[in-house]
């Protein structure tokens, strides 16, 4: 089969810049991850130990899995032809489900969780298997991936029946095996390897989804500040001060995420000579950028709820740790997309872990004022320098 006769099959997005374009579907598939971020935000909340964090980083790299494999499928099959419509609209009854189960996940719903979560993963590829000819040269490739999806839903189903003290290592090796088994080309016996190199992708469609998945997530922060201070009996000043700081952390994070020009971004992807591996680098590096919005809002929910209390121990960690891991996936994401290292950030995540080890005798507001302070000031300094680097090309 021909390249083009490839691309002319009823599934296949048709060439062109508008068809690259984010569809209806896919934005309202999103909608679901604002629920599911949510819950495993609170989830962290509640369970601020060694164990807690381990479960949460397992329920996220799971989550971001099935956006993730959705994204690619989206970035190459029309979400519009109405039989992969119904597709994505079951994924996301499935990811619903798994969102409902996550606070329980290690408890007495972790076999709903494991089961919606394979089915999700499994059945997406296994209808792009049955319904592309043999022939098509994605179906090789999908062939791989729905093999080494049915061996992770071997693990997760195990770990859905297992104990809670046999879950969290039977699902670490589900998450290990669809996280690493693309750095070797989805390789299995019988059916060789994929090559990036052979994964065409629109660098327009992977950013533009991404960009869009970091605003769903900086939303949990935004409705954490807003809740918190529509619950209050009182607006005090040091709670209105509070509410103030966390909206700044989210503007600081938003201003430094987007800093970053998508039209940079987009021209990273397709100019390479590598598509496919340039698309990899981006999901793996947002599964880490989002993780510290995910943790960054659990301290702002820490922050809101006991503002005067002294920050130490778990309450001072999530609190210099979240912005730190934020700021460097966003230093790692600008490398990836310009080629320029941003040496603010680099410095900024050092002073960051010192000003979180230095004041945990602080009461938890001014750990987080000096803390979003000096957010404030590394996300101004890298505009300043993003800037001068436009004014600059501008004049070669």
């Amino acid at each position: 089969m021909t390249e083009q006769d490839a691309s002319m099959h009823r599934l296949m997005r048709k060439p062109g810049a508008d068809n690259a374009r984010v569809t209806n579907e896919e934005l309202f598939f999103d909608l679901v991850y604002v629920f599911l971020v949510t819950q495993i935000s609170h989830g962290l909340l509640h369970h601020l130990t060694v164990l807690g964090g381990v479960q949460t980083l397992i329920l996220w790299f799971a989550a971001w899995l099935g956006w993730q494999y959705t994204g690619w499928v989206t970035n190459w099959f029309d979400p519009r032809v109405p039989a992969l419509r119904g597709v994505l609209f079951l994924t996301m009854a499935l990811a619903l489900v798994c969102g409902a189960a996550a606070p329980e996940a290690f408890g007495p719903r972790g076999l709903a969780f494991a089961v919606c979560y394979a089915a999700m993963q499994v059945g997406r590829s296994a209808f792009i298997v049955f319904s592309l000819p043999a022939t098509h040269p994605l179906a090789p490739n999908y062939r791989r991936i729905l093999g080494w999806g049915v061996i992770a839903a071997c693990f997760w189903i195990a770990g859905g029946l297992a104990t809670p003290e046999a879950r969290v290592p039977l699902w670490a090796a589900g998450v290990v095996c669809e996280y690493l088994s693309p750095m070797f080309g989805f390789w299995l016996p019988g059916l060789g390897r994929s090559h990036t190199s052979d994964w065409t992708i629109s660098g327009k469609h992977i950013v533009e989804r991404c960009q869009l998945f970091v605003i769903v997530a900086l939303g949990e922060t935004i409705m954490a500040s807003g809740l918190s201070l529509a619950e209050s009996a009182h607006w005090s000043w040091i709670e209105l001060g509070g509410f103030g700081t966390s909206f700044l952390c989210t503007l600081a994070m938003w201003w430094l995420y987007f800093e970053t020009s998508s039209e940079e971004a987009e021209h990273a992807i397709s100019s390479s000579p590598d598509p496919g591996r340039m698309g990899a680098y981006f999901h793996y590096l947002h599964v880490i950028l989002i993780a510290g919005i995910i943790v960054t809002a659990v301290a702002m929910d820490l922050l809101l709820e006991n503002p005067v209390e002294e920050a130490h121990g778990a309450p001072a960690l999530v609190m210099t740790l979240g912005p730190a891991l934020y700021l460097l996936a966003s230093t790692a994401y600008r490398w990836v997309a310009t080629r320029r290292l941003a040496s603010s950030q680099i410095i900024g995540v050092a002073l960051l872990l010192l000003v979180g080890f230095a004041g945990q005798a602080l009461p938890l507001w001014e750990l987080a004022l000096c803390e979003i302070a000096l957010f404030l000031i590394i996300s101004l300094a890298g505009s300043r320098k993003s800037a001068r680097h436009g004014v600059h090309s501008g004049a070669s």
